[in-house]
This record gives C-alpha cells, structure tokens and sequence, in this order.
C-alpha cells in the first residue's frame, strides 16, 4: 500500500516490490510491442552459471540509473511511473473541468497543488491540534487527545482499529497495537554500530528543526527533541521487533475490555472508545500486550510537559506532506536524504498524485481502470491463477514428506482460495467525506478521519471479503490469509511484466511465477498457520510441520549468507515468507508452463531470440526483478522489509533449481547451482 492507514487493518504479506501480473487490455496494447525476451536488459558478458542476476539484468541496471528524487528504481517503478501519468492526466482534468464523479479528486488534486496557498496558510491549519496538546495538564486528559490525533492520523503510542477474530474469521473484533514510534523499526533505537549512533544523533537534530518552524526557541527546541527520542527509546524498549511479529502467535492476545483496563490502570480506555465513538465490544485482540503494560508505567513515569513534547512532534511528522515547504523539506531531508540516500525531492504532481490515490484511491480508481484496463485481462489472469493452481495442486498431490492427513487439508485450502482481479466489485462510497477546495492539510485529515472510522465501524460486524487492501492502480499484490484470498490489482495487469500475444515462456517466468508466489503464501511459514477459512488454527501433523520447518531453515541460512551492502546480509528469519514464495512461485512456473505447453495453439514455443523457452521462463522471472538502490536504500531494506533484495530474489531461487541448471548447462560446481538445494513446495 502506497499509504499505512492509523486504523490497525492488518494486511498479510503484500508485496512491497512489483509482482501481480497479468494480460493488458486492448487500450493499452497499441502501445507496447511484445518481446521474447527483453535483449537490451541482458550482460551478454556475464556467465549465466555464475551470476544470472547480472547476465538477465545487467543492462538494465547500466541503462537505468536511479533518477535523482528516488532511493531505488526496478522495473516495477518504471510501470508505476507510466501509471502516475495516467493518474495525473485525470486529476489535471478533474481538477479543472470537474464533473460530479470526478470533483472530489479533482479537489483534492487541486489543493495539493496549491503550494502557494499552503505556504501562506502557515501553520493555521494545524493549530487547533497544536493548542489541544499545550492545553494538557494532566495525564487525565490523555484520552481524549490521543482520540483526536489518532482520527486525524497522527500515529502516538498506540494503533487502534479492527481486524477478523483470530478464532473466527468471519467477523471483526477490537484490536490495539503497539506503535508511536519515528524512526523506522524499534532496532534503530538500539543497534550501537557508528551508521546508527549518528543516524539517531540525526534523528534529534531533525526534530528540534521541526520544531522550530512552530517558533519554538533553538534551545528548547534541542532540548525537546532530546527528551522525544528518551521517550520513543523507552517505547521501543518494550515492543517486539521485526522478526517476532511475523509469527501471528506473537501478535495475537484476545481479552476482555475489563482486562485491558487492568493492562494499563492509568489509561482510561472507555473514555478513549467513547472520544473515538466506536461500537460496544466485550473482547479485543491486543497484539503486544506487554508493550501497553509497560506503556503505563512509562506514562506514570514521565512528566506531562515531556508527553506534551513527543505528541507535538508527531503530529508535525504526520502532516508534514500538507504543511509549507519548509516543513516538506526538513522532513524529506531526513526521512528522504538521510534515511534512504535520496538526494532530490519529488516533482509536487508525484507527490499528490501519490495522497490523492491514497487517500481516494477507489474514487480515483474507478476512473483509471476505465482508461487502462481492458476486459479481457481479468479472463487472462484468471486462466493464469488455474494453469498454476493445478501445478500447486499437482506438487502437494505427490509431496514425499507430507503425510495423508495434511496433505487432504493442504488440498482443501488450495481449492478454497478466492480470486480478486482488477478491482473491487464494489466501489466505495465517498459521498460522506467532505473535501473542500483550498483546504489540503484539512482533507487529508478528513480523509484520515474516513478510513478511522471505516475501520472503527466494522468491529462486531461481518468481514467483507469483497473489500481490497489495495488501490486499483497499485503495482503490487497480496495474499490475505484471514480471508485466504489473492489480489491483483489493476495497476500491474499490463506491460512490462505481462504482454498480450506475447512470448509465452516469458509470460510464465514472469506472471505465472508472480501468481504462484502469492498462492504459496497461503502454505509459507505465517500463511500456513491459518487454515481454508482464515482461522489461525493448526492443522498439520506433527512430523509434517517438522519436515516444513526443516526444508523452510536450509532457506534461512542460504539467505542469511547473502551480503546485501558492506557488511550487512540478508536476514533470513525475516525474509522467509517472500523466499519461500519466490522459490515456489518459480517452480510452479515452470510446471506449469510445461504442463500446458503441448496444448498451446499454433503449439510449442520454440527457441527464440536464441534462447529456449525454459531459458526464457528463468530470464523472464529475473527480468521483473531488475533493480537499482542507494546503500542507504538496501541498508534500510535489509533490517526492515521482509522482501530480499532483487539480485537474491533471482539467484536464491534459481540455483534451488536443477531445471535451470540443466536449461544453461551448468556445471554441478557452478555457483549459480547449490549443492544442496533447499525446496519446500
């Protein structure tokens, strides 16, 4: 998702990186030849069995540098770069001739826009929230402020919203989650290394320049900005870090409301619910239970002027994107320059076109898909998710180290799994969120304010599994494991990681490969735990989940040897999910491809463009994961983002692979083959 939403809506692995693929409609077909193979994109000088990221990427990589406002850049940037295009031809024209469909985009466009208007408003829009925290005497009046920064999307001390009953999926309870913190994972308050020390002696510096652009003295302003990273140490000290949230037993504690209260005595959690006006409930899932214990006990411990400091900073931090350029600037110096390597700001048209998609996205949706996505990509994409849905189907049917019993619920999961292709069936209705033309800082919290409540409303009520998680010109994709569902959206059902009458070999190492990791999701390390209707319930035998965790470990410790930048590798903990659905999307891939090769029409792709269908389904997988990225991009990818870099992406997985061995001739000592290969589907 382009944009976190303050309501805890918890949404299980999608994918950070380009990935759902699928055939593009007749609109967009004009425009694009199809290719066999994308020749200008190969390093003909790199041996294939040595580094098949350079030999299928390489001059990609030479001919696309990272532009200037941008920390990385990969094929799937490229797509939504076309896409943002698309996006900002419709808000230019909403914004100017707005029609009543388009209006609230448009207005929303237009006062983004407007950076003159928001620079002469100053701070104005947000001083109302300023003097609701100066106004604070006492930790009594806690509640009620963190009600309304969290409504407005300031994200303090903890996350609230709703997401489905761990034991029952078919409803949505009451959820509280850890949170409040400004650097980007709660290691980075902890790790002692030189890069670190001054990255939070940065942090600090940077907080005191917010700060003063609300006309807080230079000193006060060093002083507060000290006592906000003590504070969000003290935070970060009691939350679980990246790692231990992947396994949903972690984060999953369901009590009654009267237990909560028990958790934190000095919180008054009626006062806040009734502030945020949400329904009844009796039970809630709170994630990190420990965490809001000690949260109390900090609270206790803490002076109210030095609580009143870190809620004013992070309301600076949230609305900084609709405040004056100066606070644009200072923030994207740190959070842009330092933290990800980025030296040069975004065009202000990226930006709102980025907040407008959002903020409303499924209003700014429903016109794109029908501009860009033509009918005849969701029949396309679907006969895809079949073709490897049987070779799934196949590989578990046959599986050596799964017993009878797992495996017939292994089955019954696969054949429950939904298809959602394109866009939601139905849209979502905006008619009640006000967006007021000249007003940009006050529709994103309005906006805000929408989604809360969005979240807010549905506890106690049914899961609506029809609702996407994604805006419909998103490049990405995701597996839902409550709902034990696969999303693609819109935004990547075209060129270049699909091509209509194209290369099928190709087609499959890309899109059909895409399609099979996110169907692994449902049996990776997190995904597996739930079963066919979403439940967070264990139905493996024993000695299955034994043999699961054995083959999914030689996957840790292979990715655990990769070095993404200096000294730092990959961590293979964190990034298993993603391996093993990269693993197992590839192969499925290639049975796939193979399985429905003889009955193609006019029938078997031969050698192409000098290459064998089976060499131009591994190249065509590696092409979508071509890339460029500053150090400090990696560098925050590796500690933060479950994704492996896409040079490991590409060689963890194909040299598992003794097809791909046999498809270069490679030798058995090559390093592109692995002496002991790790597979788990």
């Amino acid at each position: 998702m382009r944009r976190i939403l303050q309501a805890f809506i918890f949404v299980a692995f999608p994918l950070a990186s380009a990935l759902a693929v699928a055939t593009p409609g007749s609109a967009q077909q004009a425009a694009v030849e199809p290719a066999a193979v994308a020749l200008a994109s190969l390093d003909r000088t790199a041996d294939p069995c040595v580094d098949f990221y350079q030999f299928a990427c390489g001059g990609w990589m030479k001919n696309n540098p990272v532009p200037a406002d941008r920390s990385s850049w990969a094929t799937f940037d490229e797509l939504q770069e076309r896409n943002d295009q698309k996006l900002r031809a419709i808000l230019e024209e909403a914004a100017a001739r707005p029609t009543n469909e388009s209006r609230k985009i448009g207005d929303y466009y237009g006062s983004c826009m407007d950076e003159d208007g928001i620079n002469t408003r100053g701070i104005t829009p947000l001083q109302a929230e300023l003097d609701r925290i100066a106004s604070m005497s006492s930790r009594a009046a806690l509640p009620s402020v963190l009600a309304m920064l969290h409504q407005v999307g300031t994200p303090a001390l903890f996350g609230v919203g709703s997401a489905p009953d761990i034991d029952n999926a078919d409803m949505n309870m009451a959820i509280v989650g850890a949170g409040g913190l400004g650097l980007p994972d709660r290691d980075f308050y902890f790790r002692d290394d030189a890069r670190s020390v001054e990255l939070r002696k940065q942090y600090v510096e940077h907080i005191g320049k917010m700060l003063q652009l609300v006309a807080t003295p230079a000193e006060q302003a060093t002083a507060a900005a000290g006592t906000v990273l003590r504070f969000e140490t003290e935070l970060a000290r009691n939350q679980l870090d990246v790692v231990a949230r992947r396994d949903p037993a972690n984060v999953n504690h369901k009590i009654k409301f009267d237990d909560l209260q028990k958790l934190t005595p000095g919180f008054n959690w009626r006062e806040y619910y009734k502030a945020i006006d949400a329904p009844s409930f009796s039970m809630l899932n709170v994630t990190q239970p420990k965490y809001l214990q000690a949260l109390d006990g900090l609270l206790n411990a803490t002076p109210i002027a030095d609580v009143k400091e870190y809620l004013r900073w992070h309301l600076l931090r949230a609305n900084a994107n609709f405040l004056p350029v100066a606070f644009v600037n200072e923030n994207f110096r740190f959070y842009g320059t330092i933290l990800r390597g980025t030296p040069q700001l975004r065009p202000r048209w990226k930006r709102c076109v980025e907040f407008t998609d959002g903020d409303l996205g499924e209003a700014l949706g429903k016109v794109y898909v029908a501009q860009a996505f033509g009918p005849q990509a969701k029949a396309d994409t679907l006969a895809m998710v079949a073709a490897i849905e049987g070779a799934l189907r196949e590989d578990i049917g046959t599986l050596a180290w799964m017993t009878e019993d797992t495996r017939k619920e292994a089955l019954g999961k696969l054949r429950s799994v939904a298809h959602k292709i394109g866009y939601p069936d139905r849209w979502r209705d905006y008619s009640k969120l006000r967006i007021v033309r000249g007003d940009a800082l006050g529709n994103s919290q309005r906006t805000n304010t929408f989604d809360f409540h969005r979240a807010i409303d549905k506890i106690g009520r049914r899961v609506d599994r029809t609702e996407w998680l994604m805006t419909p010109p998103t490049v990405n994709a995701y597996y839902q494991p409550t709902e034990n569902n696969i999303n693609f959206p819109a935004g990547i059902l075209q060129p270049p990681f699909y091509y209509a009458g194209g290369d099928r070999a190709t087609n499959f190492g890309a899109s059909g490969a895409v399609v099979g990791h996110e169907l692994t999701h449902g049996f990776d390390d997190q995904g597996r735990k739930y079963d066919a209707k979403g439940n967070l319930h264990d139905w493996w035998k024993a000695e299955d989940a034994k043999n699961f965790e054995s083959r999914t470990q030689c996957l840790v410790d292979e990715y655990d040897g990769f070095t993404a930048v200096d000294d730092l590798h990959v961590n293979g903990k964190l990034t298993l999910g993603e391996n093993t659905a990269d693993n197992g999307g590839l192969r499925l891939a290639l049975a796939a491809y193979l399985a429905t090769e003889a009955t193609s029409s006019p029938g078997p792709d031969r050698s192409k463009d000098g290459f064998t269908p089976e060499q131009r389904l591994f190249i065509g997988y590696s092409q979508i994961w071509c890339e460029n990225a500053r150090p400090e991009a990696v560098r925050l990818r590796v500690q933060t983002n479950p994704h492996s870099p896409g040079r490991f992406r590409t060689n963890g997985a194909v040299s598992n692979m003794p097809e791909f061995a046999k498809a270069f001739s490679c030798k058995a000592d090559a390093p592109m083959v692995r002496q002991n290969a790790c597979r788990v589907w």
